[in-house]
């Protein structure tokens, strides 16, 4: 029954492929307004006149398949369909990688060399956010990483003379070396004014494809400063850090008034595991919403040799946590997504035989919280889990990713298909479809 479901879903998304690529001229009935942007007042988001409560996706690779050169626009565009059957409206995507895409690393990068661009990236951007806004769909950009897997931070400090990046994925390098490094951004100006500049490049932008500016185009939710921008090793660099953001926000906030900003953060696992510095941080008024990431695995709650006991830990952890994150949000005002949730499969296999059952109890555990927010119509707006993967094809035998592969919700440094969502885990995209059921009513 799940091989002939998923034949349905695939030979149907197939025709939808075939109508989507005869035309893209994207001629739009009317022209964007005030009021089509997604908006917020006090603890909730607004579509229209509508509180808006949603369960999305990270989809960081999207603009890499939808470049017309070395993307894959067809399975970008299957995706997209499947992500929109199961009420998926609302995506967290990278804007672009930096640098040149070495062991471990985003390749393609949108920024090869520091201020330089890959124009096949950048069309791939516009045709996403196009083929998005055809699906009234919104996206969520982040522009900058604290983790090499993109370039992010540590590449502007290596543009910038602070020497090579102790890449914590080869054997000399530890993870506190490598943090200790990439704090510098926070206090590195040419490296901060290099960032500023791109902020303003991508937001001045004008869509290739529609002809809409990219501060125009309500398709945009909002901007996220970074992906997990963290205080990092010791809490005397809070001043450079909170000095670092609240320049960042300003900047965004001034270039797209229209459109919401959001920190990116893991919540107060990015503040030294203090919740009253990630409140102190976060009160800005140019932050229209908290953000917090949930990680079973990389936080120790979830046991490979004791699965089953673990994922009911796992889910009673990840509830106190959100519910910690979602007092500090009422108490700041603001709405709450935790824009990053991840589970693996069943002995962390990355077979995609493998059951995906303790994954779907931790996921319908996470989505009822956000079932009772939007009834009580509570703080908690969203959830994007990490991440989906649609058609992507790996080797289970290897996990590894190397230049040319498909892209994974995986980031390239890690095992590929560990915390993917594909096209066949249909149990898993029932789940998503149900509640995004729910929360539309």
């Amino acid at each position: 029954m799940i091989m002939k479901n998923f034949k349905i879903i695939v030979t149907g998304l197939c025709i939808i492929v075939l109508f989507s690529c005869k035309s893209k001229k994207y001629i739009f009935d009317e022209t964007p307004e005030k009021s089509d942007f997604i908006t917020v007042n006090n603890t909730k988001f607004y579509k229209g006149e509508k509180p808006y409560y949603f369960v999305g996706a990270n989809y960081w690779y999207g603009p890499l398949i939808g470049a017309k050169k070395n993307g894959d626009r067809k399975r970008l565009i299957k995706e997209l369909d499947l992500m929109k059957s199961v009420g998926i409206d609302n995506l967290r995507i990278l804007v672009g990688a930096e640098g040149d895409g070495g062991d471990s690393r985003v390749y393609p990068a949108l920024q090869p060399e520091q201020g330089v661009y890959n124009e096949d990236l950048l069309d791939g951007l516009d045709f996403l956010l196009a083929e998005m806004r055809q699906r009234n769909m919104y996206a969520v950009l982040y522009l900058n990483n604290n983790w090499i897997w993109s370039g992010g931070m540590s590449e502007y400090l290596k543009w910038n003379g602070y020497g090579e990046v102790p890449n914590p994925f080869l054997e000399q390098y530890s993870w506190d070396e490598y943090m200790n490094y990439t704090k510098q951004f926070h206090s590195c100006e040419p490296c901060m004014e290099a960032y500023y500049k791109h902020i303003k490049f991508i937001i001045g932008r004008t869509n290739s494809y529609t002809n809409i500016k990219y501060v125009d185009d309500p398709s945009i939710m909002s901007w996220q400063v970074a992906n997990e921008p963290r205080v990092l090793m010791t809490s005397d660099h809070e001043d450079a850090f909170g000095s670092w953001l609240n320049e960042t926000v300003r900047i965004i906030k001034e270039s797209a008034p229209n459109q919401l900003v959001s920190t990116g953060t893991e919540g107060k696992h990015g503040f030294l595991q203090d919740i009253d510095m990630y409140q102190r941080l976060h009160d800005n008024n140019n932050i229209d919403y908290l953000a917090m990431h949930m990680w079973p695995k990389n936080w120790g709650w979830y046991n490979i040799d004791n699965e089953k006991e673990s994922t009911q830990t796992s889910i009673t952890n990840a509830i106190k946590y959100m519910n910690e994150h979602i007092i500090t949000a009422n108490q700041l005002n603001k709405p709450i997504v935790m824009s990053e949730f991840g589970f693996p499969r069943e002995k962390e296999s990355l077979s995609l035989d493998a059951s995906i059952e303790n994954r779907d109890i931790f996921y319908k555990a996470i989505f009822k919280e956000i079932e009772k927010s939007k009834a009580n119509q509570g703080a908690l707006a969203g959830l994007n889990f990490w991440g989906f993967g649609g058609f992507a094809l790996t080797d289970p035998d290897n996990g590894k990713w190397k230049h040319g592969d498909d892209f994974t919700a995986d980031p390239p440094q890690e095992p590929q298909g560990l915390n993917t969502v594909f096209v066949s885990d249909i149990s898993t995209l029932d789940l998503i479809k149900k509640f995004n059921l729910i929360l539309a009513e």
